[in-house]
């Protein structure tokens, strides 16, 4: 399992980098089971204040292991309870990438296609080298990427999602960029700089505020303009009784650097 996603520390931020080139880094059993408990291991450690997904080679992630989920259709139920399984599986690896602690950065140099395309939309923060590609294509096998729809439409227009989702077409990067999939396109040689850097600066920031921030975006986005006011009020009055808001104000006042409470 360990082969299959290889860990690399710089400083606070973590890199997972997916590397399956012969199953063209699928979202395998064995792929989210180390993808899972990576980002389990992560959150319990304090040390970690950023991560960085990336993958080797010319995709980044093909989507679900399709060898995997087909092969069991001569179950006895057809297969039903080991889908049932598999996709609940997903689901937990993509809750937790959404309400992880830290800020997670996709670093996209290849094609992101169906559940691999989620992974991107999910994460915090994605960037792309100028030959990355994305794709839902599961209509084009009769098999609608119902699943990746949800982050891709918390992430991009319903137009474009919709266009994505019924057409399975391939868009480019420079069309990801301009439809908020990713953040921005970047040189490939400048790629990992760039996204290692975004994530040592944003590592450096308070942890704890970056825990309420993420928690309080998810949570609010879909709710009525007056709940989320109410939701994140509530938000900021127990970010100010935290220690790191008092050492951030009494920073920012006394005009130092802030020593953030539990961070090296």
């Amino acid at each position: 399992m360990s082969q299959l996603l290889r860990r690399t520390r710089e400083g606070a931020v973590l890199r997972l980098t997916l590397d399956d080139d012969p199953t063209r880094n699928s979202l395998s059993e064995e792929m989210m089971a180390a993808l899972q408990n990576a980002l389990d291991e992560a959150a319990a450690d304090k040390t970690v204040g950023a991560i960085v997904i990336a993958a080797a080679g010319k995709v980044f992630s093909s989507g679900h292991n399709l060898k995997q989920l087909t092969a069991r259709r001569a179950d006895a139920d057809k297969g039903e309870s080991y889908f049932s399984a598999v996709f609940a599986r997903c689901t937990k690896l993509m809750t937790t990438l959404a309400r992880h602690r830290c800020a997670i950065i996709a670093e996209v140099d290849g094609l992101a296609s169906a559940a691999g395309c989620q992974l991107v939309a999910t994460a915090d923060l994605a960037y792309c080298s100028p030959r990355a590609s994305f794709c839902t294509p599961g209509v084009s096998i009769g098999l609608f990427c119902s699943t990746p729809m949800v982050a891709l439409s918390r992430n991009v227009s319903s137009k474009h999602a919709m266009e994505m989702l019924l057409t399975g077409d391939v868009i480019t990067a420079e069309h990801a960029a301009r439809i908020g999939l990713v953040n921005a396109v970047v040189p490939q040689n400048e790629l990992a700089a760039h996204v290692s850097a975004l994530a040592a600066r944003i590592a450096g920031k308070s942890q704890a505020a970056i825990t309420y921030g993420k928690r309080a975006f998810l949570d609010q986005t879909h709710l009525p303009l007056e709940e989320a006011y109410a939701l994140t009020a509530g938000i900021m009055t127990r970010n100010m009784l935290d220690g790191a808001a008092c050492e951030g104000l009494d920073a920012f006042i006394s005009k130092r650097q802030p020593k953030w409470p539990g961070q090296a």
